[in-house]
């Protein structure tokens, strides 16, 4: 693809989620969305294959019944209420709608199908942001809409995303799909609290972008798309495959490490608003996440790939792309939690 037309859709794709997120008027939210889908759709097919193709018509017929079941909602709410505006939702048939389009849009459980599909089927880059930047606009209007979501519907939703989450990635031994399946279990961490405190959504998703975004770098950074060749890396990488090693321990959400804090402040949240069960069984769940993280972590870092030679660092090292922002991006994504009373004021 031609510079300046990467250039362009790239601008149109951010214009898209700007005006989704800077509106108050729902046929603006609406158009926002719309501009942000037909932009991304060339991306997704940059390195142009089949599968490409497939992935993203898989993407682009999920995102136009969503918008489609969107603007339903929002009708259905002009009719009652007389107003466009966002803060206003009378009925409770239009804010279950909405509500299920904006979901459908996110990838949570049950119309979490095409996330793992479409990530496989496109390139990393592509995959990096369509978990990561698309997830903001639908995330924005479940936070200005949070006052009047049903919290049963979306809490259902979410516990059912974690366990999807954490049951669908056991078996990949692609890295995309496994990706998207750790997307599906934190979307499901952040659809449980944004009733309760959508402050807190907020930052566990500034949180997972950032952990996704290392996570996808690093990825890039040697082009490995399967489990097989990110063993290869020790051998080329020896200090990246330790940052991979914390990174999906940060992913993952054990204590001493960024990922810890969105799990732990939304477990207590929960537990402060008398639920017990629900936040004990996310946290079960979670575990499922953390057993293929932990697959990933030994098969990169704790084992050393059979080679004939007996020298096991390469002589040369290879040139690789080039990792901007890299440095920056993995310690805040693995040594930002003697912050949380901090961040706990924010909420």
């Amino acid at each position: 693809m031609k510079p300046p037309i990467l250039i362009i859709i790239m601008a149109t794709i951010m214009t898209g989620t700007m005006i989704v997120m800077l509106s108050s008027h729902w046929l603006l939210i609406w158009i926002g969305f719309e501009m942000n889908m037909l932009a991304i759709i060339p991306i997704l097919m940059k390195k142009y294959n089949p599968r490409a193709m497939e992935a993203s018509t898989k993407y682009f017929l999920t995102q136009a019944t969503a918008s489609m079941l969107l603007m339903m909602g929002v009708t259905i709410n002009l009719l009652y209420s007389g107003q466009w505006v966002i803060s206003k939702i009378s009925n409770p048939i239009a804010s279950i709608m909405m509500t299920t389009a904006l979901t459908m849009k996110l990838g949570l459980s049950p119309f979490h199908f095409w996330v793992p599909e479409v990530t496989q089927g496109i390139t990393l880059m592509s995959g990096m942001i369509l978990l990561t930047w698309q997830k903001i606009a639908p995330m924005s209007i479940l936070y200005q809409i949070s006052p009047s979501i049903n919290t049963n519907l979306l809490m259902l939703m979410a516990l059912t995303s974690v366990l999807v989450g954490g049951w669908g990635g056991l078996n990949q031994t692609q890295l995309r799909k496994i990706m998207a399946y750790s997307s599906i279990a934190h979307m499901g961490w952040m659809a449980a609290i944004i009733t309760y405190n959508p402050t807190m959504m907020v930052l566990n998703l500034t949180l997972y972008i950032l952990m996704t975004l290392s996570t996808f770098m690093l990825f890039m950074l040697n082009s490995s798309t399967t489990t097989l060749s990110l063993s290869h890396m020790w051998n080329k990488f020896p200090l990246i495959t330790s940052m991979i090693l914390i990174l999906m321990l940060s992913l993952g959400g054990l204590p001493p490490l960024s990922g810890f804090i969105p799990k732990w402040m939304i477990i207590q949240e929960l537990t402060k608003n008398n639920m017990i069960i629900i936040p004990t069984l996310m946290a079960i769940t979670a575990l499922l996440n953390l057993y293929f993280y932990l697959r990933l972590t030994y098969s990169t870092a704790l084992t050393m790939f059979p080679s004939t030679n007996n020298m096991k660092m390469k002589w040369q090292f290879e040139y690789t792309k080039k990792a901007t922002l890299l440095p920056p991006l993995i310690i805040t994504s693995t040594m930002l939690l003697p912050l949380t009373p901090m961040l706990s004021v924010l909420d």
